[in-house]
């Protein structure tokens, strides 16, 4: 089946006002940002997103974020993202914040067909316990607060129970990909962006590479094309557009020393 789509915004037109949407990323890496601006142009809101992140430096997220399209973020760091904390601490926005872990399995387990699991991550705190604020009445108050979640045990050890996550739409970035929708990821994109296309009942992927079915040895697929529907090819531009979050340069050895 030939699951290329020609362009991003055809690839994102039936996702509506309200959808909930896996995206993929990890900081600025493997962030499906052509996919993302498609969803701005067409002027998408109401969006429920679950990301480890919600963007950073006016990219990915961020475009929708600032432009107040999200209403909802499932998430494990804020990050440097300024505008996501106002939006936060303002009310605007309702947050749920967990374990990094956490939602990585979530969004796996979801797309495994797995309704919940138990974890020790969060026993004890108000992970588990709830009252982690949700969202903020704008006054410094807490207008809607996370609820209780089961707690069991065993063998001697206290664990509590996880939903796992299936949204509507997945929205991931590949470095390589097949007209049947095989995706490979490089490194550090592949932290999220599996989990996300997993979990998604439509999943759209960008790739960076597209090649003929055949193109990628079976063995070297990351994620089979059953989990997604439509694959979208980047211009060389925009698979060449990857921004740096943090650069950091090492100060020069003073002239005349000699290193070992």
């Amino acid at each position: 089946m030939d699951k290329v789509v020609a362009t991003a915004l055809e690839a994102v037109a039936d996702v509506p006002d309200g959808a909930s949407l896996a995206v993929g990323g990890f900081g600025l890496s493997g962030v499906p940002n052509v996919l993302i601006r498609a969803l701005y142009e067409r002027g998408v809101a109401g969006l429920s997103v679950v990301s480890n992140n919600c963007g950073a430096m006016e990219s990915g997220l961020a475009v929708l974020l600032a432009a107040g399209r999200i209403s909802r973020v499932t998430g494990s760091n804020i990050g440097a993202n300024k505008e996501f904390a106002r939006q936060y601490l303002a009310g605007e926005l309702e947050v749920e914040m967990i374990p990094q872990g956490t939602l990585a399995e979530r969004l796996r387990a979801g797309g495994a067909g797995i309704p919940a699991f138990y974890t020790p991550a969060g026993v004890g705190t108000q992970v588990a316990e709830g009252g982690l604020p949700w969202r903020y009445d704008g006054a410094g108050g807490v207008a809607l607060a996370s609820p209780p979640k089961e707690v069991r045990e065993f063998d001697g050890t206290e664990y509590v129970l996880e939903r796992g996550i299936r949204t509507d739409f997945a929205l991931v970035r590949a470095a390589k990909g097949d007209r049947h929708g095989n995706l490979v990821f490089n490194k550090s994109s592949r932290n999220f962006n599996p989990l996300a296309a997993m979990a998604g009942r439509i999943t759209v992927a960008e790739v960076e590479e597209l090649v003929e079915p055949g193109g990628i040895d079976p063995d070297a697929v990351h994620l089979p094309g059953i989990f997604v529907q439509r694959v979208v090819a980047l211009t060389p531009e925009q698979a060449a557009d990857k921004g740096i979050e943090q650069r950091t340069i090492s100060a020069p050895e003073a002239r005349g020393t000699v290193s070992h």
